[in-house]
């Protein structure tokens, strides 16, 4: 029987989900997903950001419920200290909780004009400016810590808490055809070959099509 019990959304639409499954995977905790259907209100107001209160993804461990995907990654760094989900060195590891911080809760142009949409591919979609000026500080706390820690992932050789949070961000930049200079796209494909992220990518692709009409966004030219 599993150790833990993780509850998500849709795989195509839910880039919080996909953020509290890769930390689950990142920690080596044994957990079984349950997945809530995406009619549900408390599901449909997590993928259209219309509430500041969500409790999805969400992880049952014993008697700790913990929701939110900050207390999620503390949690099982707490419970799972071998894993390395967060930097050994200090000043690493306050840079990794720093920009992990900055992704919960900044990029709010970059959330609504690029929703998350994994079956989605939109070449040649225009980008005003608000998302572009997101995506430009992405790539910058991306270079900083790339060139920073050595690479290939955020902070190093491994993945920690920061991949995770920034994944769904990558696909994001798949899905709208983002252009990248070399050391951005690299990383973007090195995140994309991340076994644990492409196992959810193709979850994401055979998940039962039920179109969120708001998150179908069209190309505008």
């Amino acid at each position: 029987m599993a150790e833990a019990t993780l509850r998500i959304t849709s795989k195509n639409y839910s880039s919080w989900s996909l953020r509290g499954w890769l930390l689950a995977r990142l920690s080596g905790l044994d957990f079984v997903e349950e997945q809530v259907a995406a009619d549900d209100p408390e599901a449909r107001a997590e993928l259209l950001l219309q509430s500041s209160t969500i409790r999805v993804p969400c992880l049952v461990h014993g008697e700790a419920v913990v929701w939110d995907t900050l207390a999620i990654a503390e949690y099982l760094n707490e419970v799972c200290p071998r894993a390395g989900m967060l930097p050994k060195d200090r000043i690493a590891r306050a840079r990794c909780r720093s920009v992990s911080g900055e992704m919960h809760s900044g990029f709010e142009a970059l959330r609504s004009s690029l929703p998350m949409n994994i079956r989605m591919h939109r070449p040649g979609f225009v980008l005003w400016s608000g998302p572009r000026a997101d995506i430009a500080h992405i790539v910058g706390i991306w270079h900083g810590c790339l060139e920073g820690w050595g690479g290939p992932w955020l902070f190093g050789d491994r993945p920690t808490v920061a991949d995770a949070m920034f994944a769904p961000v990558v696909t994001r930049f798949r899905t709208y055809d983002v252009r990248l200079g070399a050391e951005a796209l690299a990383y973007c494909d090195h995140m994309m070959a991340w076994p644990a992220l492409a196992e959810w990518v193709e979850a994401a692709k055979r998940e039962p099509e039920a179109l969120i009409g708001e998150l179908e966004v069209e190309a505008e030219f």
